[in-house]
């Protein structure tokens, strides 16, 4: 019952989300130097994992807040998940990157924020109207799932429109484990 529940609103999100933007995200990835990505929380753990998506594709991408993460410059892509858009430290990581003239991209569950007004592109995932209290999926869940199922067909769509093979991702993947 669950399960259904947690797929059956997942995918009533992914269908009202544009459809246009794994073309902009990927044009926006491909015109980047390089590609920073931070969120706070289970935020932040989806970024991470579309992070290592990234550097499995070829991308050069650091993950905000790692101790070798590298300093972002002009040319370089900044991409924000925050469901509220409205995160303190993310906000001063957008207003930083955004003075340095980086492009920024904020994902997220509703448009009007404080860091989509910095962003050069935000892409809402679903509507507002779909992440009101949900039994069974609490405190962020909703956005959480339907980002990480949004940036994993992206993913999918990368290597499709790329022609990347498996054998070429799985050569970046870690060997250290």
């Amino acid at each position: 019952m669950h399960q259904q529940l947690i797929i059956d609103k997942i995918s009533g999100i992914l269908a009202a989300t544009d459809d246009s933007y794994d073309v902009q995200l990927t044009e926006m990835l491909d015109k980047a130097s390089r590609i920073f990505v931070s969120g706070a929380g289970r935020s932040g753990l989806i970024g991470r994992f579309f992070a290592m998506r990234l550097m499995h594709s070829g991308y050069d991408v650091s993950v905000v807040g790692e101790i070798v993460t590298p300093s972002i410059k002009k040319g370089d892509l900044l991409i924000i998940i925050s469901g509220s858009g409205e995160t303190e430290q993310l906000v001063a990581f957008t207003k930083r990157a955004k003075e340095i003239g980086a492009q920024i991209v904020l994902i997220t569950a509703k448009s009007g924020s404080t860091i989509g007004d910095m962003s050069d592109a935000v892409f809402q995932i679903g509507t507002p109207e779909q992440y009101g209290k949900v039994v069974g999926m609490p405190m962020g869940t909703v956005f959480e799932l339907s980002t990480l199922f949004f940036l994993e067909a992206l993913v999918s769509h990368l290597i499709h429109e790329k022609g990347i093979p498996e054998e070429e991702m799985r050569a970046r993947h870690a060997n250290l484990e």
